[in-house]
């Protein structure tokens, strides 16, 4: 039985903060939904409240950063960078401002539609010089994403998920690194995010039916550990597949192909995840699967590659799924 663990972010940056007093908590309007409503509360010295006004915020953040403190900013991830991205490039980016940007509702993981899906969030980010990215995929990571972002000399952007978050792994993040969750021989199946979930799913199925998996979760995207992916590449004889909670373009899934090609590695890869396309409104699971980024499309990505079927049905990934509807605790998830 996988433990939930309820609004792990709002426990985890309150214990980190009050034990370092320049770290600064900004919010844009937006603060009982990135759970700091009750740091705002009990801690009204180290919070300010900017408004609806993120252009305004980000500016902000880079004069703090100028004047020793270390801003941390909650707003959607969509508000972090669609909005404010002049700001973000001249006030925080360019200047190696120690700003800790943490955007909620990363990729489709809101019933909000596409004003608050940041989908294509990880590719904007990844094109800015000096700026580095870290993605939470349970409560632990949650919990660990502060200090983590926190240890980086410059401008950070973090994947934050919220809400009832499942408990899956027993240590924090270790910026630079990746989890290798499984050994196995055949394909590799990397993963970020919600999407490792995903994978877990599919695993003891794939196993089953006599797939040997390396799976891999990544919590740093950038700066990026490339021979440890070249050397896992290295390790498997099929080919590799990504799944992530993104479009496929510019996300995880290109930084893998960067590196395939950058190196002359010559397997194949399947790339799984919004393909070219907006999301619409629903809950999570069904937009996963309506959008091809569940266990089921991981199956079938993996039977591309082998080019066969592996006879895993709906039925055999439905009884391990882990976690509940990721809106439950906030219905309209804003």
């Amino acid at each position: 039985m996988v433990e939930m663990v309820n609004r792990p972010y709002a426990s985890a940056f309150e214990a980190y903060a009050v034990k370092n007093p320049d770290v600064l908590c900004l919010s844009a309007d937006l603060t009982s939904s990135c759970e700091i409503d009750g740091f705002r509360d009990r801690h009204p010295d180290q919070f300010l409240s900017l408004g609806m006004a993120e252009q305004n915020m980000m500016s902000f953040a880079g004069g703090l950063g100028l004047a020793g403190y270390r801003p941390f900013l909650h707003s959607f991830g969509v508000f972090l960078y669609r909005r404010p991205y002049d700001q973000l490039m001249a006030s925080v980016a360019y200047p190696r401002r120690k700003v800790r940007l943490m955007g909620f509702l990363p990729g489709i993981t809101t019933p909000g539609g596409m004003t608050h899906q940041a989908i294509e969030d990880v590719a904007v980010m990844r094109s800015i010089p000096n700026m580095s990215i870290l993605e939470t995929g349970d409560a632990t990571e949650v919990e660990s994403i502060c200090e983590a972002a926190d240890s980086i000399d410059g401008p950070v952007y973090c994947r934050v998920l919220r809400g009832s978050v499942p408990r899956l792994f027993d240590s924090p993040i270790k910026v630079g690194e990746m989890r290798e969750l499984s050994h196995g021989a055949d394909i590799l199946v990397v993963t970020s995010g919600i999407a490792t979930e995903e994978a877990l799913r599919a695993r003891d199925a794939l196993s089953k039916a006599g797939v040997s998996i390396r799976h891999l979760h990544i919590h740093t995207i950038k700066p990026f550990n490339e021979q440890a992916l070249l050397d896992h590449i290295g390790s498997v004889s099929k080919g590799v597949v990504v799944l992530e909670n993104h479009v496929i373009t510019g996300g995880v899934g290109s930084l893998v192909a960067e590196i395939m090609a950058d190196n002359g590695v010559g397997k194949p890869l399947v790339r799984l995840g919004l393909k070219d396309t907006y999301a619409h409104g629903g809950s999570r699971p069904y937009l996963m699967k309506y959008y091809g980024l569940d266990a089921g499309a991981l199956v079938r990505g993996i039977e591309h590659i082998l080019g066969a079927s592996t006879g895993i049905d709906e039925q055999a990934l439905a009884s391990a799924r882990v976690e509940a509807v990721h809106s439950a605790v906030k219905a309209e998830a804003l």
